[in-house]
C-alpha cells in the first residue's frame, strides 16, 4: 500500500500546475480538477485526475519507498488499461456473436465483390488482339483459301466477291490481278511447271497473297460487313 497525506499531495499537484501555466505547457494535459464523495457522507472533496504525463511528473517528484511504489503503480494500471484497449471488442452473447458474424460476412462479400470488379477492370483495359493485329504480326504470305476461312467463307466464295469487287478477273481456270493492282504488292506468285502422266505438260500459277494484300481484303469485306470470326461478338453466329 502507498501512504501519501491526500492533502499534501493535492498541494503539490497545485504546485505543479501553477509551474505549467507560468511556462509553455498546458496544465490540462497533465491534471484535471474533480470532485468525489465519500460514501456516508455529503461532503465534496476536491482532486485532480492524473494523466500519464502527471503521473510521471509526481513519480519523479517523489523519492525513496514511497516514489518507488507510486511509480510501480500507476505504470501496472496504465499497462493494465493499455492491454484492455489493445483487445478486440468481443461478443458477450449470442445475439452480439450473430450480429457480428453477419458484418463479417457482409464485409466478406463486398471484398469480393471489389476484387471482381478489380478483375473486370484490368481485363478491359488489357489490349484486345484483332484480326487486324493478327495480320499485323504475319510475315507469311498465305493462299487465299487460308484467308476465306477466317471470315467463315469457302475459297471459291472469297474469290468471287474478289472478282465483284474487280480485283480478279478469271483466265483459263487462273485467278488474275487487275493490271491496277499488279503493282501493289499485295501478292506473291510463283508459275509452276506441271508434268502430267501423259507426257503433257500445264502451266499453274500458285498465288499466295501477302501481309498488304491481306489487309486489302480485309478493308473490302469490312465494306460488305463480312468481319472475321475472331471479331466477332459471338462467333458462332
Amino acid at each position: 500500500m502507498i501512504s501519501i497525506r491526500h492533502s499534501d499531495l493535492l498541494e503539490r499537484i497545485k504546485g505543479y500546475i501553477q509551474h505549467l501555466e507560468n511556462g509553455d505547457f498546458r496544465s490540462q494535459d497533465f491534471f484535471t480538477p474533480s470532485t468525489y464523495k465519500v460514501e456516508g457522507n455529503n461532503k465534496t472533496y476536491d482532486c485532480f485526475l492524473l494523466t500519464r504525463l502527471g503521473c510521471d511528473m509526481v513519480a519523479n517528484k517523489m523519492t525513496g519507498q514511497k516514489g518507488v511504489l507510486f511509480t510501480a503503480t500507476y505504470v501496472s494500471r496504465f499497462a493494465e488499461m493499455e492491454r484492455k484497449l489493445a483487445l478486440p471488442n468481443l461478443p458477450q452473447n449470442y445475439k452480439e456473436a450473430l450480429v457480428a458474424l453477419v458484418e463479417q460476412v457482409d464485409k466478406n462479400e463486398q471484398l469480393q465483390t471489389e476484387n471482381l470488379m478489380l478483375e473486370q477492370r484490368v481485363k478491359e483495359y488489357e489490349p484486345k488482339l484483332t484480326y487486324l493485329d493478327q495480320i499485323l504480326h504475319s510475315k507469311d504470305a498465305v493462299t487465299v483459301t487460308q484467308i476465306a476461312k477466317d471470315y467463315g467463307l469457302s475459297g471459291a466464295a472469297l474469290n468471287q466477291i474478289l472478282h465483284e469487287e474487280k480485283i480478279q478477273y478469271k483466265q483459263n481456270n487462273q485467278w488474275l490481278l487487275y493490271a491496277k493492282h499488279q503493282d501493289k504488292g499485295y501478292t506473291k506468285s510463283q508459275t509452276l511447271d506441271i508434268l502430267h502422266n501423259s507426257g503433257e505438260r500445264t502451266v499453274k500459277m500458285n498465288t499466295r497473297w501477302t501481309q498488304k494484300g491481306r489487309l486489302f481484303i480485309h478493308e473490302i469485306l469490312g465494306k460488305r460487313g463480312i468481319i472475321p470470326y475472331m471479331d466477332r461478338e459471338n462467333p458462332g453466329a
